[in-house]
């Protein structure tokens, strides 16, 4: 496997096993996604789960939610792979959580990336509780390990119906850019561990749920690399596990799943070092932790992402329960970028790039000092202040 990757890498050619990967990809029916009733509930158009591995909610009117269930069955995984939950699908996002019997979270991305929402605020800070009208649910936080690049938190999930309460984990993952990588295999190897160590991935539990915003870039490389290690550790043969035919295997659960030749290249780096673990040599592990300097003081481009500020009333959970108001629902859809195309099969990659290249010409804009202005521009700078949202990797 070591050879195939510098072979790859010196000759420059992943973005051409990319696109191999992206060809051979299965494509499947994905109707019930684009359902009328179900349009506020996706966060990207272009991005849908496939009819026949989609979640189902079972105590809901509306089963639906943007969450794909991806089993391995060899490796003995079960991952629930979805976006970052708007604000009008936390509620659902929580009840799924129960009805699967998940024992942890683990999320990619922040809040706030680039000035844009990528996920609603689905957690409790400090020692307060979030309360979810719709389904019925309260989540408070127990405890909480900031490091300098991730974060493990303990939820309590209550059933309000019942009173039954469960702890769940929560590893979030700080650091990790939109469209880009980890800073190092080391850093992210790590992560993975701790998140292993929990036993939150094992057959004993439920699928763990895995989500950055769209649910398939920086999702797909998680899971990715975990299963890709798992398969390596139950043949005790590095060789024999083949990560495009594991990649593809995955696809067939969700669409896009590793969403750029980094993300590919950078797995493959991730599951090369993960192992050296795997066959014996147990000092990479403290290796990784001490290379990824995770005690050291959290550095920040900008300031730790916040909820942002608006009335409760536009979370389907809040800290204080009032009535739903209409168009809540509107406010959330109106976050779909309004460029997005509709999926064919794998078509988020060319939209992710689109997406990105006028991410950055829309900072550029901003970053224009202003220049006189004329009755007549007032309009336009009112829309440049409005803001996107753009799918993640």
């Amino acid at each position: 496997m070591d050879h195939e990757f510098q072979d790859i890498d010196s000759e420059g050619r992943w973005h051409n096993l990319y696109m191999e990967i992206r060809n051979q990809s299965q494509e499947c029916p994905f109707k019930v996604a684009k359902y009328p009733e179900n349009r506020n509930r996706n966060r990207y158009r272009d991005v849908s789960p496939f009819d026949h591995s989609r979640v189902k909610l079972g105590s809901s009117e509306n089963d639906y939610i943007n969450a794909s269930l991806v089993e391995m069955e060899e490796a003995q995984r079960s991952y629930i792979l979805t976006q970052g939950p708007l604000r009008n699908t936390c509620g659902h996002f929580w009840l799924m959580i129960w009805e699967q019997n998940t024992k942890a979270v683990i999320m990619l991305n922040r809040v706030i990336e680039k000035g844009s929402e990528k996920c609603a605020q689905y957690w409790p800070t400090q020692e307060e509780q979030m309360s979810f009208r719709d389904t019925r649910f309260v989540v408070r936080l127990l405890s909480e390990d900031v490091k300098s690049y991730y974060t493990i938190r303990l939820l309590e999930l209550q059933n309000a119906n019942t009173g039954e309460t469960r702890d769940v984990y929560h590893f979030h993952y700080t650091t990790w850019p939109d469209f880009g990588v980890p800073e190092s295999p080391a850093s992210f190897l790590n992560f993975l561990f701790k998140v292993r160590e929990s036993g939150s991935l094992g057959a004993d539990n439920g699928p763990a749920v895995v989500h950055c915003s769209a649910g398939i870039g920086r999702s797909g490389t998680f899971s990715l690399v975990d299963t890709c290690l798992v398969l390596m550790d139950k043949r005790k043969d590095p060789s024999s596990v083949d990560i495009k035919k594991v990649l593809l295997d995955m696809r067939k659960y969700r669409m896009g799943l590793i969403q750029t030749p980094d993300q590919l290249r950078f797995s493959y780096m991730a599951v090369l070092e993960g192992a050296k673990y795997i066959m014996g040599d147990s000092s990479v592990q403290k290796q990784w932790q001490e290379l990824s300097k995770e005690d050291q003081e959290r550095v920040c481009e900008s300031p730790p992402p916040q909820p942002p500020k608006c009335p409760s009333e536009h979370y389907n959970g809040s800290r204080l329960i009032r009535p739903e108001e209409p168009g809540d629902t509107e406010a959330a859809q109106r976050k779909t970028p309004s460029d997005a195309k509709e999926a064919d099969g794998d078509g988020c990659t060319a939209n992710a790039r689109k997406r990105q290249r006028e991410e950055k010409m829309s900072m550029s804009t901003q970053k224009t000092p202003q220049k006189q202005s004329k009755p007549r521009i007032n309009d336009s700078e009112k829309k440049r202040k409005r803001p996107r949202t753009t799918s993640d990797t």
